[in-house]
């Protein structure tokens, strides 16, 4: 691997990384595209500067950065705008630093010789093999603008769905969060002074008072145990689901939970639906296509019924036949896709399934979002008015007895 920074033809000045067998013939390609080397250093694979690894973070490239992208490239290639061109325009106007020092290194790549599917797998961490295979198909098929401009719109509308449910989820979170702050700081700090005062007087407490008082003598006492449980509980819970197992059993409960079970079981069809229509439209075989899907889906359980219907196509079987002994498949999705399988309007059937259900979540999610505000208010005041009788039950009996 082989950093350098070239003043380029037209004078511009450029950057990159390019791999090379030696350094030589680093030299040598850089040397063929016309490019004067003004800096050339070899690095050593994983080798990082330390400016990029403390903004790695913050430079990450974004979902956001690939639709932006695929969407500007879509538009000036269909303009008849030379690939190379359009990849450096995009290079310069990217916001983000890493993105254009990708684009730029692609730009090279594209520009030396290569395809641009095959400098697009260099960076397929980012790219990933669903954007990478399309690009490869509509090469193949010399349907490139075409496929461009079907990806692009592809990759909106699950950008458009991604943002949906997260900013639906948003609000919620904040609450619930605010709610367990707030609750954790009464129980400590707040409620034992309180508490303090009718354990001194010698009268009978209701239960509701025993319990409160019981709950906020642990919470004072051992609140830094309860924070490191917590925090520990929260550690040991992302490494149980980063095992295979684990990760397996958690993606079929999310599909089980209550009213968030359906809108998860819609989200995964959508996306199963939706990236085997574009893989379809872009010419690439089933197989092939479910291959794909099958890194895509980001979930286990679907993942593992997709291993299960490539093995079913080529045993001779149905599509649907692994998908039709899953509860979390949907019946209608299963009717459909037989009927498309039948008459070989597979593709139509596909994006007509990922329609519906898209409307679907888009309903699930604003009925949510309205339902969740009243939910959480009523949720606030039953646990207010519990703690609030717990302790003015006592004090009224105390000025009665007075």
């Amino acid at each position: 691997m082989f950093k350098y920074r070239v003043r380029a033809p037209d004078g511009s000045l450029q950057a990159g990384i390019v791999d090379a067998e030696s350094r030589e013939a680093a030299v040598q390609a850089l040397n063929e595209r016309g490019y004067e080397i003004l800096l050339f250093e070899e690095r050593r694979v994983g080798e990082l500067d330390v400016s990029q690894t403390a903004l790695s973070f913050l430079n990450r490239i974004k979902p956001k950065d690939i639709v932006v992208a695929s969407r500007t490239l879509s538009v000036m290639v269909s303009a008849s705008v030379p690939i190379v061109d359009a990849i450096r325009n995009i290079a310069r106007q990217a916001e983000n630093p890493r993105m254009t020092s990708l684009l730029a290194d692609v730009a090279n790549e594209v520009e030396g010789g290569a395809r641009f599917s095959d400098a697009l797998e260099k960076h397929g961490e980012v790219f990933g093999d669903f954007f990478i295979n399309m690009i490869r198909s509509g090469e193949t098929s010399g349907q490139l603008t075409e496929v461009l401009e079907y990806l692009a719109d592809q990759m909106e509308k699950d950008y458009d769905l991604n943002a949906k449910i997260r900013g639906a989820m948003i609000y919620p979170a904040f609450i619930v969060t605010g709610l367990f702050v707030v609750g954790f700081i009464m129980m400590a700090f707040v409620v034992p002074k309180l508490t303090a005062i009718l354990e001194e007087a010698n009268i009978e407490l209701p239960w509701t008072t025993k319990t409160l008082i019981f709950v906020s003598d642990i919470f004072a006492n051992y609140w830094y145990l309860i924070i490191i449980a917590v925090i520990g509980s929260i550690f040991a819970f992302r490494a149980w689901v980063r095992t295979p197992g684990g990760r397996f059993l958690w993606d079929q409960l999310k599909m089980k939970f209550p009213i968030f079970g359906a809108l998860f079981q819609r989200i995964y069809v959508v996306r199963f639906s939706r990236s085997m229509s574009t893989l379809s439209h872009g010419g690439v075989d089933t197989v092939t296509a479910l291959e794909i899907v099958s890194g895509v889906m980001g979930n286990a359980a679907w993942k593992q019924l997709v291993y299960e219907t490539i093995r079913e196509v080529n045993d001779g079987n149905s599509i649907v036949t692994a998908m039709q002994r899953r509860k979390f498949v949907p019946a209608m999705m299963t009717q459909m896709l037989s009927v498309g399988e039948e008459t070989g309007k597979q593709q139509e059937v596909l994006q007509r399934l990922s329609s519906f259900y898209a409307r679907e979540i888009d309903n699930m999610v604003a009925n949510m979002v309205s339902l969740i505000e009243p939910a959480i208010m009523i949720v606030l005041g039953l646990g207010v008015g519990v703690m609030v009788s717990a302790i003015l039950l006592p004090l009224y009996s105390m000025s009665s007895a007075i």
